[in-house]
């Protein structure tokens, strides 16, 4: 691995400890990312040579404040930052300054930050824009994309989230405990979404791609903050179920494999077993909420042997509670999936063709459409949904998918119906 490709990694990985934890000391989110951003500097300079600190968060925790401070000093013309063989050779003042930045009632500042960021203050899409930016380090774009907004509009409503919170004098202190329960449904959906990003990287080398085993690990933290919360319970499910099965959901080609046609020999069954148990604790609580009703139909997915044993009666059931629960276009497609398996495609189809309109720009919906109109014999129209859905594909692992879909509706000819 080159210098500038370990280093990146380490920078990534510490991102955001060091940011939550700046942030905590200057009470600034601003002032929290330029020090951040300076001891990133620093350490592409420095690193090279002398190789990673004993511990990079550490590291680049003790000098973004001391960046931070002398960018606070040289306004009011004060002395500068130390020389660089000071802060590199200050190993037991790293630890230390990291360990009182660090000593409060949670012992991760990456769910501290979260908390800030998701200050009912803030607007709820404001919240996790400006988390998944400040605590993810996701860029613009990214966030854009996953909001299906411009990048131009998403570059406004973090800067506005920014100045909200400095206008507000927002408290960066941990919340208490009516607090914290205010804002975890907010928080469970922000780090659902850091999931979301990290999970659809079709290239599992793409940085981005880290961010599923990262919010994989924020549940785990958010379980142990509410050991008794059952939606997080199903979250950490849900994201664990999903994540077993990354190794199978690409060919060596990079092209994507379908669900059914999966090899469930490569299937984290670890994962697996810890999400069913989680699952188990969830219901003993009755009380269902959308990510434990998620977790049960990817749990049922999970047990099944092979394609042909899983309980579609049963999943299209579990969607209906979750249509019920939290109405939505998308789940309703999803029912649609499950109604094609177990009642067959002329049922579903006629589901489907209900969410036309709200769902006309949506990859998924085309797709689906498309596949269903093809087992029908409607050929010439499931060519066009192929067609929309290539136009809509976010990734090339995607068309390619959908290509193969017209390859196959070329081989048995293509007679208008």
């Amino acid at each position: 691995m080159s210098d500038i490709a370990w280093i990146d990694a380490a920078l990534t990985a510490a991102r955001p400890k060091a940011v939550g934890a700046l942030l905590r000391y200057f009470r600034d989110l601003d002032i929290a990312e330029e020090a951040f951003q300076e001891a990133c500097l620093r350490a592409l300079r420095t690193w090279p040579d002398k190789g990673p600190p004993r511990d990079p968060a550490a590291w680049l925790i003790l000098v973004g404040r001391n960046s931070g401070v002398d960018q606070i000093r040289k306004r009011g013309r004060l002395q500068a930052l130390p020389d660089e063989e000071t802060i590199s050779d200050r190993e037991d003042a790293e630890a230390d300054i990291a360990e009182r930045l660090d000593a409060s009632n949670y012992r991760d500042d990456i769910l501290r930050l979260l908390f800030i960021c998701c200050h009912p203050d803030l607007p709820a899409t404001q919240q996790i824009a400006l988390a998944l930016r400040i605590v993810s380090g996701l860029s613009v774009s990214e966030i854009a994309r996953a909001f299906l907004v411009s990048e131009a509009a998403m570059e406004q409503r973090i800067t506005r989230a920014k100045a909200k919170v400095a206008r507000a004098g927002v408290a960066f202190e941990t919340p208490d405990v009516n607090a914290r329960a205010e804002r975890l449904a907010t928080v469970s959906t922000m780090i659902y979404l850091v999931f979301n990003e990290g999970y659809s990287q079709a290239d599992p080398a793409r940085e981005a791609a880290a961010f599923a085993d990262e919010a994989i690990r924020l549940g785990r933290l958010l379980l142990g903050l509410f050991p008794g919360e059952p939606e997080i319970m199903g979250l950490l499910a849900l994201m664990l179920l999903h994540a077993s099965r990354r190794a199978a959901r690409l060919d060596t080609a990079g092209q994507i494999v379908l669900l059914e046609e999966q090899n469930r020999a490569l299937w984290d069954r670890s994962q697996i077993d810890e999400a069913l148990v989680l699952i188990e604790k969830a219901i003993r609580h009755g009380h269902a909420g959308s990510y434990q009703l998620q977790a049960a139909i990817a749990a049922l997915h999970a047990r099944a042997a092979t394609a042909a044993e899983t309980d579609w009666p049963q999943i299209e059931l579990l969607y209906r509670m979750l249509e019920h629960l939290q109405p939505s276009p998308v789940v309703t497609l999803n029912r649609a999936v499950a109604m094609s398996k177990a009642q067959g495609p002329e049922v579903a189809l006629d589901l489907v063709e209900t969410l036309s309109d709200a769902l006309d720009g949506y990859f998924y919906f085309h797709g689906l459409r498309g596949n269903l109109l093809m087992q029908v014999g409607r050929k010439a129209e499931a060519r066009i949904a192929f067609d929309r859905a290539i136009a809509l594909a976010r990734s090339p692992a995607e068309a390619a998918h959908i290509r193969r879909q017209l390859d196959c509706l070329k081989q048995d000819g293509l007679p208008a119906t």
